[in-house]
């Protein structure tokens, strides 16, 4: 079009790692995963959560997924279900050892918080938490 004026906006995404530290739904078809990294004092920090799980997806980690033992370092934080809400969710702890492979925008807030729900593609059965990027760093850590 002749004097038209417009833009296109590409939201770039990347791979990354996070450990699953709580999920909604049950541990054998868990529905949302609830992500951390490990901080510099090794302080398990929450990152985000997942979109809702395919159903493969969901059976998948419920296979590996387990009951988080006494002592889990988020007893007793309550997770908003969105972005700046008051509603929290239903959240269940567990055993915070299973890594999980996301796609993540670059929207990130606090350091290392994603402002964005994450994708899930896959478990990392070959790797430890302790391979996950520290809180704030990695491939979709803060800039500036």
């Amino acid at each position: 079009m002749a004097g038209y004026r417009g833009w296109t906006k590409i939201r770039r995404r990347d791979t990354t790692e996070a450990v699953i530290g709580a999920v909604t739904g049950t541990l054998t078809r868990p529905q949302l995963l609830i992500l951390g990294r490990h901080d510099q004092t090794g302080r398990l920090r929450a990152v985000g959560r997942t979109v809702p799980l395919r159903p493969d997806a969901s059976r998948q980690v419920g296979e590996h997924v387990a009951a988080a033992d006494p002592g889990h370092p988020w007893t007793g934080v309550r997770f908003a279900a969105a972005w700046g809400s008051r509603e929290a969710l239903d959240a269940v702890l567990v055993r915070p050892d299973l890594v999980v492979e996301v796609s993540a925008d670059r929207a990130i807030d606090r350091g290392g918080v994603f402002r964005h729900p994450l994708r899930f593609r896959r478990l990392r059965l070959d790797v430890t938490s302790e391979d996950v990027p520290r809180f704030g760093e990695g491939p979709t850590a803060a800039v500036g």
